[in-house]
């Protein structure tokens, strides 16, 4: 295997499974909170005894999250030399910042965790308020950094070399809002239905069924919330796309030619040789009016672009189908959750149970499918326009056993955390 093969590969892996760690454990503190904050409201034993089941949750992801995101870093300099030497004084600022945010969270952790009957109530409380605020600051602060690769500011490219280098409009650069937004979206939408669904599961096998249908409401709720928000988020997402990185909006379409009026391509095979997309159901106009507002726009298409700097075309496709597939039957899930909160004999039925059971996994894999567009988009660039990621990749060979010793790593994390978790259920449905 070749060094870039190796290094992407190694890359992409580690990325696939810290972003589940990372999401859960910026989302989850949200949940034990609500918990904690209506157990405060109504001294009910049943919500207390379900906060402090999420608050080791709560901890088991923030450890998790914290070494998975560590080995990660790492990486950076270990596969990308090139990339951090010229990128780090740039982009330095919102690394350093998380940082800050991520001590920030294991100190409101610990009060939380230890301050039970030590602390006044509403402080206690307030911790956890913390720890939620401070992930998804470091969350938003990460993608930020990723945006600015994206589109990169807050520098002069002269003749090679970066200079003036301005760290607050890089860190501020024009994807960060649009990929900051999209990304806590889809955490919340993820982790929302994913802790729904286990919640659910013990509901539909019949064992502790008032816990964990409370435990349900409260993820459902913010699950659901985000993913009827998710398609808003989407529009000014592929907009933004639109005008900063037209090639990778065309690979998401598989548009191979410019043409005014474009159409929305739903499903279909991509064709590279041909580069035709069949089977598919194309809606006429509606790429140029969901890209630009207008039917008649023009879409520029594959064709227009050099082709050693177009990206993987039906992989960023493909993704791109899947993550919104998924996130148009979370929104339609999310208000169906809503409406049966009127229809109240529903949740007698084995099948609503069963049916939120089934979408569990669903928003992790819109997740994953969601950063495959994004980064897959982006090739052949590391730094959009700027440098090429063959040309960052370190020159040291061996990438390959790192790059095993990373898959025996998460695995071993991954393992662990579900057998963790595994337990803490049983512990939880055996208590009276």
């Amino acid at each position: 295997m070749e060094n870039l093969d190796a290094a992407r590969l190694q890359m992409a892996f580690t990325l696939i499974f810290h972003i589940v760690f990372a999401c859960i454990g910026m989302v989850m503190p949200f949940f034990m909170v609500v918990s904690h904050y209506k157990w405060l409201k109504t001294k009910n034993q049943v919500y207390l005894t379900l906060t402090k089941a999420w608050q080791k949750g709560v901890a088991i992801f923030f450890v998790t999250g914290a070494v998975s995101g560590t080995a990660l870093s790492f990486e950076l300099g270990l596969l990308w030399p090139e990339f951090m030497k010229h990128a780090g004084p740039i982009i330095g600022m919102p690394f350093s910042l998380e940082g800050a945010a991520f001590f920030i969270e294991a100190i409101a952790l610990g009060f939380y965790l230890y301050g039970w009957n030590k602390l006044p109530e509403k402080f206690h409380w307030f911790t956890g308020v913390i720890i939620g605020l401070s992930g998804v600051a470091s969350g938003i602060l990460v993608v930020a950094a990723n945006g600015w690769m994206n589109s990169p500011s807050g520098f002069d490219y002269i003749d090679g070399q970066f200079l003036n280098i301005d760290p607050v409009q890089a860190m501020l650069n024009p994807a960060w809002f649009t990929q900051a937004l999209h990304m806590t979206l889809a955490a919340f939408t993820a982790t929302g239905f994913a802790v729904a669904g286990i919640h659910a599961y013990q509901v539909y096998k019949g064992k502790r069924v008032d816990l964990h249908t409370k435990a349900f409401n409260i993820a459902v709720t913010f699950g659901a919330i985000a993913a009827i928000l998710q398609p808003l988020s989407g529009d000014i997402s592929a907009k933004n796309i639109a005008e900063r990185q037209p090639v990778k909006l065309a690979a998401m379409e598989a548009h191979y030619n410019t043409e005014r009026g474009a159409p929305l391509y739903i499903g279909g095979i991509v064709n590279p040789k041909t580069q035709e997309v069949n089977y598919k159901i194309a809606i006429p106009g509606m790429l140029s009016f969901l890209a630009f507002g207008d039917f008649d726009a023009e879409v520029k298409g594959l064709n227009d672009f050099p082709e050693d700097e177009r990206p993987n075309v039906p992989i960023v496709h493909y993704a791109f189908q899947t993550m919104v597939g998924i996130g148009g039957m979370l929104m339609l899930a999310g208000l169906l959750y809503f409406i049966s909160l009127k229809k109240k004999q529903w949740f007698k039925n084995k099948k609503y149970w069963l049916f939120f059971v089934a979408l569990a996994p669903l928003g992790f894999i819109a997740l994953e499918a969601g950063w495959i567009v994004t980064e897959v988009g982006r090739q052949p660039w590391i730094i959009h326009k700027i440098m090429k990621t063959r040309d960052a990749v370190t020159p040291m060979p061996g990438i390959v056993f790192s790059f095993y010793m990373y898959i025996l790593v998460y695995l071993t994390l991954s393992v662990a955390v579900t057998w963790l978790m595994i337990r803490q259920i049983k512990v939880l449905n055996a208590k009276k």
